[in-house]
């Protein structure tokens, strides 16, 4: 690349660039498709005609606005009209790859209001009309506001939007309610208007486009001085040199690569790749159009008649090598008479996004997709044990995975519970890091309907395919059968890498507050849980709590309700309402991670105290408080837990002690019923409580739950989503639930015996409970009815 060509064009104020390679700058890493700019000042003075020229060039990301130096040889320019299109892309190489390839960015700029177009929604693709073409973030500091496309949904795509043209209160066009959506430009497929010349010039020539092969395009070479033929599967760069990895024509489609250099490959007409007999099966002949646009309802020409879009399978490529993954979609590829698997592998093995020719056939993260033939694809062994197997499902009382359902199931409670839960290969089966999400949505529905509203109703910002996959694939199988299959939920973990923004969700360890916040928050947008107010501030949302505390010397042996109220007393923070679940996440201390070795499950919570402007009970005498003591509630002569508040008498009693004079008590607000009252005592105030349900243990970075199935203390099952495997790297985890009834007999204990019990001595599963604890969660059914 020569210096000048990083030249913007004249007045620009800025100049743009992409990074076409990653590149790592002190402790920071960015990817290749990361997007950066200079000031043309900037510019000018490192590359003047009056001083050799650089080799680096000072720029600051667009991401996270950091300012490094990075190697000119990297960086591509690009227009600023360009460049607002390109950051609506949140993935890296998907961004670079639309970079490189050109024809849909092009055909972006071009874009005018009222162009009819194909928009990809829910996988699907649907007609529209673009209604409006630019920024959707207002009030924004950035130097660059990407450009979205405002479109609205027709025919079968109606009701299958987000909006009625409005982006956060902002009205940008109008439309039919759920008829309108926002999306990035590599989410449309533009058809030129009627009177737009460009569509009857000719193709410019591949000189021009930079790079002179792309994914897709038949190529040539020489192998052992024989000409071989294939296409390019992908196109990359190592250092200076440009490489093409070719699935060649004698080895079959897409199930063999070999990788060559850029000027040892000649570009090729397609229809040279087939022989005469396949010459037909050119991008004009209509059978062939029939079936490109087919999907799986077909029935495959492979005799896997049974594999579908979602099965799990496994592909051995080229020198044995054998890699798994699921089906993303089926159908005929243009050039290609096989039918066709796009597979979203479990590690990074493939060649594409899900990307052929151009066009997204579905989505996935970088070098995870591969298009193969079907036939190659068999059934993963890990998910489907054959019939004479010791450990097939047929012996787990013929239990079956509901792929969709159509009814509702309640949740399942005492005998019930374990009659349908209890056993080997019972719950959620793990796999590839999803212990934290088993954990969580085990925890979350399989005994209580306390949050069920996120499986029906319809939230204004819920996405209706994640609601669905939750509904019908996780929880309804999980309550029918007492079993939900590891694909059922890397179905949903493949929703959130999208719909998160996040390519990590399919492999990478999570925590559950981070899986809890996106699926509650940014997917279904549900109301917040939890309404805290901090002082004289402004109310604060959230879903979980995280308890923040010092060290607390006094707290060896720590229950629930001691570190909630030590956390809301040192924060000054109060419950605005009474929350339906309060999820609850244990206190950290350094680098340690857990912060008490114990920690006391309490089986109630007792929120009476915590509530905003609700009446209190003096701690003395029962009477109706009106003045609370932060100071008193750290004074061991009164009781370990509650809040220290004081009707106006036992305020003056208590505060005459020379110890707690200096005390400064703060008034509390009383409401309007408690003002006139009758004599002392004679009417009480009322408690709210709320009932433990739940809670999530990690160890080593696995997680597990205990769930609470009925009301007595004895009545917990202990649920691990890998308890057990068959078979190595090619086998399956075998999920387990058992009861764990040993949990009663450490609760009755007095606490200075509590304190005393090694872990390694306890029964059962019991150290888990009290040792591991990382999230309580807690319920008020009454709350539940409203919310």
């Amino acid at each position: 690349m020569t210096m000048t060509s990083l030249l913007p064009s004249a007045g620009d104020g800025n100049c743009y660039y992409i990074l076409t390679e990653d590149c790592a700058y002190g402790s920071k890493y960015f990817q290749a498709g990361n997007m950066c700019f200079c000031s043309e000042r900037s510019y000018l003075r490192n590359f003047s005609d009056d001083r050799p020229p650089a080799c680096f060039l000072k720029v600051i990301m667009l991401d996270d606005s950091s300012t490094v130096t990075i190697n000119v040889e990297i960086l591509q320019p690009v227009r600023e009209e360009a460049a607002v299109f390109l950051l609506a892309i949140s993935g890296h190489n998907e961004r670079l790859n639309y970079f490189l390839e050109r024809l849909s960015l092009e055909a972006a700029l071009r874009a005018v209001p009222g162009q009819k177009v194909m928009v990809e929604v829910d996988r699907q693709y649907f007609p529209a009309i673009i209604r409006y073409i630019g920024s959707i973030y207002k009030n924004t500091s950035a130097v660059l506001s990407p450009f979205f496309f405002g479109v609205e949904l027709q025919g079968e795509g109606e009701n299958r939007g987000r909006s009625d043209g409005s982006y956060h209160g902002t009205e940008y066009f109008k439309c039919k309610r759920n008829c309108g959506i926002f999306l990035p430009f590599s989410r449309i497929q533009f058809t030129p208007p009627p009177d737009d010349d460009y569509a009857k010039q000719k193709p410019k020539a591949d000189t021009e486009e930079g790079v002179p092969v792309k994914v897709g395009d038949a190529v040539s070479f020489y192998v052992d001085e024989v000409l071989t033929k294939g296409i390019a599967m992908a196109v990359y760069r190592k250092g200076t040199q440009w490489f093409v990895k070719v699935c060649p024509e004698e080895e079959g489609t897409t199930d063999f690569f070999r990788e060559i250099p850029m000027d040892s490959v000649v570009k090729e007409s397609l229809q040279s790749l087939f022989s005469p007999f396949e010459s037909d099966m050119g991008l004009g002949h209509p059978n062939q159009m029939k079936r490109e646009i087919s999907e799986s309802g077909e029935e495959c020409e492979s005799g896997n008649s049974a594999l579908e879009v979602n099965s799990m399978v496994q592909i051995t490529l080229d020198k044995g090598n054998q890699v798994s993954g699921i089906i993303r979609w089926l159908g005929y590829l243009p050039q290609i008479k096989h039918k066709m698997a796009g597979v979203e592998l479990d590690e990074d093995k493939g060649v594409t996004a899900g990307e052929w020719l151009g066009k997204y056939y579905f989505h996935c993260a970088p070098k995870r997709g591969l298009f193969v033939k079907l036939q190659s694809c068999q059934p993963d062994v890990r998910f489907q044990c054959s019939h004479n197997s010791e450990l097939s499902l047929a012996d787990y009382r013929g239990q079956e995975v509901l792929p969709q359902a159509t009814d509702s199931f309640p949740p399942l409670r005492n005998e019930t519970a374990v009659h349908v839960l209890r056993g080997r290969m019972k719950g959620i089966q793990g796999h590839c890091n999803s212990c934290y999400m088993d954990a969580a949505l085990f925890s979350l529905f399989s005994c209580t309907s306390v949050l069920d509203s996120m499986l029906f109703k319809p939230f204004p910002l819920c996405d209706r395919n994640v609601q669905s996959i939750l509904r019908d694939e996780i929880v309804n199988p999980l309550r029918k059968t007492g079993f939900v299959r590891a694909g059922s939920v890397m179905h949903l973990r493949e929703q959130l890498t999208e719909k998160g923004q996040c390519s990590s969700f399919t492999n990478a360890e999570k925590d559950p507050e981070e899986f809890l916040n996106l699926i509650m928050h940014q997917i279904l947008g549900i109301e917040p849980l939890l309404k805290l107010q901090s002082g004289v501030r402004k109310e604060q949302d959230c879903y979980c709590y995280q308890i923040f505390m010092d060290q607390q010397e006094d707290l060896v042996v720590p229950d629930v309700q001691q570190l909630v109220e030590h956390s809301f007393l040192s924060s000054n923070l109060k419950l605005v309402e009474i929350p339906s679940c309060f999820i609850i996440q244990m206190p950290r201390f350094g680098k340690e991670y857990k912060m008490f070795s114990k920690i006391i499950p309490s089986l109630e919570l007792d929120i009476t105290d915590l509530l905003l402007d609700s009446p209190r009970e003096c701690c003395v005498c029962g009477d109706v408080a009106t003045l609370e003591c932060s100071e008193c509630f750290k004074d061991k002569v009164f009781a370990a837990t509650g809040l220290k508040q004081f009707c106006s008498s036992c305020s003056r009693q208590v505060h005459s002690h020379y110890r707690r004079k200096t005390h400064k008590p703060t008034r509390l607000h009383i409401p309007e019923e408690f003002h006139s009252r009758s004599p002392r005592g004679s009417q009480q105030v009322p408690r709210e409580k709320m009932e433990l349900f739940a809670v999530l243990c990690i160890e080593t970075s696995h997680y597990v739950s205990f769930v609470k199935y009925g009301p007595e203390n004895e009545h917990w099952m202990f649920f691990d989503s890998m308890a057990d495997r068959h078979g190595d790297e090619n086998g399956f985890n075998i999920p387990t639930v058992t009861l764990c009834p040993e949990v009663a007999k450490y609760l009755d204990l007095p606490l200075a015996a509590l304190a005393l019990e090694q872990p390694r001595d306890m029964d059962g599963v019991a150290k888990r409970l009290f040792c591991d604890a990382y999230m309580y969660m807690y319920q008020s059914k009454k709350m539940a009815l409203y919310k």
